[in-house]
């Protein structure tokens, strides 16, 4: 029996003047990590990092837009 391995990686930027957003997605082997870090001139705030659920994964292997991924990961 084969297995196929699938990679995905992805990582988003969004800068608000000072302030930077980083999004990243990660797949590798079956599990999906999802991380959101806040930096403010230039120094990391606060991170988060979550499982990706597993129905997620499988619309991300489809490629399908998952709608509301990272509104669970909360820096504090």
């Amino acid at each position: 029996m084969k297995t196929v391995c699938y990679k995905y990686c992805n990582k988003e930027t969004e800068q608000l003047g000072s302030k930077k957003i980083v999004r990243k997605v990660s797949i590798k082997n079956g599990k999906g990590y999802k991380s959101v870090t806040k930096y403010h001139k230039g120094k990391k705030t606060g991170s988060s990092k979550k499982q990706i659920h597993k129905s997620h994964i499988e619309s991300i292997k489809n490629r399908k837009f998952v709608p509301g991924l990272f509104l669970d990961c909360k820096c504090k």
